[in-house]
């Protein structure tokens, strides 16, 4: 997927200049000068970034790209107060990663608050069981492998699985994800060797190589 948001931030398809356009120095500046020309460019060189840090943690298409406009509307209202004391990508990411996990925890809330009123009636009587998920699993094939890794992945703790996420996904270093999460390298490395063990331990053994 590729688009960029043109004020007013309405989605369509546009052509997306190479990383090297212009320094990112230049481009927040010009962003800071209420230049719309630059705030096309920064949409359309961060664009796939942004999309799919948040497409890695909601898994939905659509929820992905709310996220990824929520994002660049933000830093359309806030570049004024931008500051380099990160870079300009690691500042889009951790915007990414926040909406992303914010936007999770209002699905999971309707998510639960509709399970729980399918199961009452109107004085409070239990309708129906909830059904059991807990069934043994026949050897899965290649996607239904890859579904359960999601699943598992969205089981982890939410750090572990941010920073699972940021290394193996978007293939962010170690040091970019520290400055991402404001976290050490030691951190990074620590939730990281907790994921992959916990996924090591859950998942088939074609698998265990993650």
């Amino acid at each position: 997927m590729a688009y960029c948001l043109p004020l007013p931030f309405a989605l369509e398809a546009l052509p997306c200049p190479s990383r090297s356009a212009a320094a990112d120095a230049e481009l927040v500046a010009q962003l800071q000068q209420g230049s719309e020309a630059a705030f096309r460019t920064l949409v359309a060189r961060f664009q796939d970034r942004v999309y799919s840090t948040a497409l890695s943690l909601l898994r939905s298409p659509e929820e992905a790209e709310d996220v990824a406009q929520e994002v660049f509307v933000e830093v359309y209202q806030t570049i004024a107060r931008f500051r380099d004391e990160s870079a300009l990508s690691t500042w889009l990411y951790r915007l990414a990663t926040s909406r992303a996990l914010q936007h999770r925890r209002r699905l999971s809330a309707k998510k639960r608050f509709a399970f729980f009123t399918s199961l009452l009636g109107f004085h409070n009587q239990v309708l129906h069981e909830p059904p059991d998920h807990a069934h043994p699993q026949a050897l899965l094939e290649s996607e239904q492998q890859l579904t359960l890794l999601h699943q598992y992945i969205g089981r982890l703790p939410t750090q572990q699985q941010v920073v699972f996420t940021l290394r193996h996904e978007q293939e962010l270093s170690y040091e970019e994800i520290a400055a991402v999460l404001n976290i050490t390298v030691a951190a990074v490395e620590s939730a990281l060797f907790r994921a992959r063990q916990t996924l090591r331990r859950h998942l088939h053994p074609s698998f265990r190589h993650v």
